[in-house]
């Protein structure tokens, strides 16, 4: 799995080379050359308090649950689930399992309760990209000439990000439910560990019981969707705003509203679990679309490649020089990702 991922990741960046290449690596530099750098410092700024406020996002639902641990503790954690999301191939998921092992390690709380906060962070953050989603998808459909492909793949990653959360959710709350999966899953687990199958049988009820009790609690608990979802929106606002700062550098200042458009649309193919992270293919989209819109094809690259620098690399690097301070069970974990 992991020569597969480093494969995966190759791909990602020769996708990007390959764009580099084609409009040309001296126009791009030169491109580069002439951003305004405190324009990127600001948008630099501002993703470090993406960072803050997602952060405060999270301690929301932890504190619901009466998980003792202070933000300023909950921020690394933050960072190494955001880079391993940007490293595995699976929708921008594989570093959510590890987020939550950490926590309940760490805050020394129950493995059901950390999973089922990471969850809910994860739901939170789902209903404005929903949103925004849909308005995106809407609007391209009538004002942007899209490619056939990509027109597809937007609307099936619409489709598959609907699916997973009614079914998360359904599942969540609805033990029958819940119940049914487990017993489905329990179908391969007697096939590998046919001796201690009916232990783990009765250790995934039991976990899967505390899970949904751990959603329901936090559910309930106005402060969870009164404060979570505006603060969710906050933060798109705040990565759209980003994109905009760093077009500001380059002396472009196209209509905020093409911005988010064209954010949405990247996030939507960065979901898709095929390269981490959407490596590349979020890249060359960004690039054709901008480009798509009336910018130049230099520009256009220039402002990807400095954006996603910080929004994807930072973020990675960040994360991935904080995970060894969790010790070696949370990197075997990480490679098991992998």
């Amino acid at each position: 799995m992991r020569y597969k991922t480093l494969l995966l990741i190759l791909i990602g960046i020769g996708i990007l080379v390959l764009m580099i290449l084609f409009i040309g690596p001296s126009t791009i530099k030169s491109a580069i050359e002439m951003a305004d750098l405190w324009y990127v410092l600001l948008a630099i700024i501002l993703q470090f308090a993406i960072y803050g406020v997602w952060t405060e996002r999270w301690s929301i639902t932890t504190s619901s649950l009466g998980i003792s641990i202070r933000k300023r503790d909950l921020l690394p954690i933050l960072l190494v689930g955001l880079s391993i999301n940007n490293l595995t191939p699976s929708g921008r998921g594989g570093g959510e399992p590890i987020r939550a092992f950490i926590l309940g390690k760490y805050s020394e709380s129950p493995t059901e309760n950390a999973f089922a906060t990471v969850v809910a962070d994860r739901g939170l953050d789902t209903f404005p990209f929903l949103f925004l989603a849909i308005v995106t998808i809407i609007s391209a459909f009538f004002f942007l000439t899209l490619p056939g492909w990509m027109f597809i793949t937007l609307l099936v990653s619409l489709a598959l990000l609907l699916v997973i959360f009614v079914l998360s959710l359904y599942m969540s709350l609805n033990r029958k439910f819940a119940n049914k999966v487990i017993k489905w899953l329990l179908k391969f687990i007697k096939r590998i560990f046919k001796k201690k199958h009916r232990e783990i049988e009765q250790k995934l009820l039991n976990a899967v019981d505390g899970f949904q009790n751990s959603m329901r609690a936090m559910i309930t608990n106005r402060r969870v969707l009164l404060f979570g979802i505006p603060i969710s929106f906050l933060i798109w606002g705040m990565e759209i705003l980003r994109v905009y700062i760093v077009f500001f550098a380059f002396h472009v200042q196209p209509p905020i509203s093409m911005i988010a458009a064209v954010f949405v649309i990247a996030s939507l193919i960065g979901m898709i679990p095929l390269i981490p992270g959407g490596l590349g293919a979020v890249d060359a989209a960004m690039i054709i679309l901008y480009t798509s819109v009336g910018i130049p094809p230099s520009i256009s690259a220039a402002a990807t490649i400095i954006e996603r620098l910080i929004s994807f690399w930072m973020t990675s690097i960040l994360g991935l020089s904080i995970l060894p301070y969790y010790g070696a069970e949370a990197v075997e974990k990480l490679s098991s990702e992998l």
